[in-house]
């Protein structure tokens, strides 16, 4: 039973000892906690970590893999991680944040005048300049900065790359935001460009490594995020990303709108159902026979099994469901199902935690505590 679920699986070069995968996920921890909470993910039987937004740059949030202290951190979780036999995948990150234009709202914030919730769409309002005025000069500074941040990764123990195809990539992709009349910007070829020749300065340095891509996509009809790729130009996009070197896509809907969309409740109107994302894997499917990561309140074993044994996706990838019970893959693979604490898909303390700004934790832990 669960054959899939428990079978080894190629995801673009690297074997995984199951399809199941860690989601790249902003816990809102400290290094410390987030090691612990991540040992114990892979402790639990996932076979991949994706570790979210590890920046490109010298300087951005979260550690940095140029400095000894970021490096460090970055190795000991692999060591770490690895101990389980599972894999730890770096998503390489740039932020589409205008630092200067965040300063005026620094005051509001501080004050309490600004919600956190009121904070996320004024930020978003300032992408589309800001990705229209950059220099050309400051393009390929970050670009480049994308193949120097995977040489480190690499040696910091990271098994595979993930280019963040949301933020700066996402919104060079997105006509929403891009308003370039140079070759950066008009047509979809051009907005593909800084992803395209991103992944490629991965490639270029690392010949061997597997590059996986996450491919935001923007939902036209009902309109569904902001940055990412129309549905209607993952055939531009798909094959341009494959050419320039990717290995395999994590599909997912595009971001820039509100948190409970791309990490949606059980009770959305557009995005209740379990495998709420997987439409967007058989849109990419149509343009490229690569490995596709899927994702969206995956949950329950025998869903999840199905969409595998169809070939729908060749990976599933957890975040609340692996954040509410880390042990989901090791309880599947020895037959005890019926103690799975599934995911409700309420958002009170995962989604609830990180803008409450205590951390993203799950109501299940409560629960354990008062036992």
């Amino acid at each position: 039973m669960y054959e899939h679920i428990n079978s080894p699986v190629n995801y673009g070069g690297v074997t995984l000892k199951n399809p199941i995968v860690f989601a790249p996920t902003s816990l809102g921890v400290s290094q410390e906690e987030m090691t612990q909470r991540l040992v114990r993910i892979a402790h639990g039987g996932c076979a991949m970590i994706i570790l979210g937004d590890v920046p490109v740059g010298r300087h951005g949030f979260g550690p940095s893999l140029y400095t000894k202290k970021g490096f460090a951190f970055y190795r000991s979780l692999a060591e770490a991680v690895h101990k389980y036999d599972c894999k730890l995948c770096a998503q390489l990150h740039q932020s589409d944040s205008d630092l200067k234009a965040m300063l005026k709202y620094v005051p509001g914030v501080l004050t309490k005048k600004i919600t956190p919730q009121e904070l996320r769409p004024l930020l978003n309002e300032q992408v589309g300049p800001y990705i229209t005025g950059l220099s050309r000069e400051k393009i390929h500074h970050i670009i480049d900065s994308f193949g120097q941040a995977a040489v480190l990764a690499q040696k910091a123990g990271f098994d595979l790359i993930q280019i963040h195809g949301d933020r700066m990539c996402g919104s060079f992709s997105s006509a929403l935001f891009n308003h370039r009349t140079d070759e950066y910007g008009g047509s979809a070829e051009n907005r593909a460009r800084f992803a395209v020749e991103a992944v490629q300065a991965v490639r270029r340095r690392l010949p061997d490594i597997p590059i996986d891509y996450k491919l935001p996509v923007r939902q036209e009809n009902p309109a569904y995020g902001k940055a990412g790729v129309v549905e209607s130009e993952l055939s531009v996009f798909v094959p341009l990303l494959e050419h320039a070197g990717v290995t395999s896509f994590h599909v997912t809907l595009a971001n820039h709108s509100d948190l409970s969309d791309t990490i949606p409740p059980a009770n959305h109107p557009e995005f209740g159902q379990e495998g709420c994302f997987l439409k967007f894997c058989d849109q990419v499917r149509r343009y490229t026979s690569l490995p596709i990561c899927g994702v969206g309140g995956l949950t329950r074993p025998d869903f999840v099994e199905e969409q595998l044994a169809s070939g729908r996706i060749q990976c599933a990838a957890m975040s609340r469901q692996l954040i509410a019970d880390p042990d989901w893959p090791e309880k599947v693979r020895s037959g005890r199902v019926s103690e799975l604490h599934r995911c409700v898909r309420c958002n009170k303390e995962c989604l609830g935690g990180m803008m409450a700004h205590r951390g993203v934790h799950c109501i299940y832990e409560k629960k354990e505590n008062v036992s």
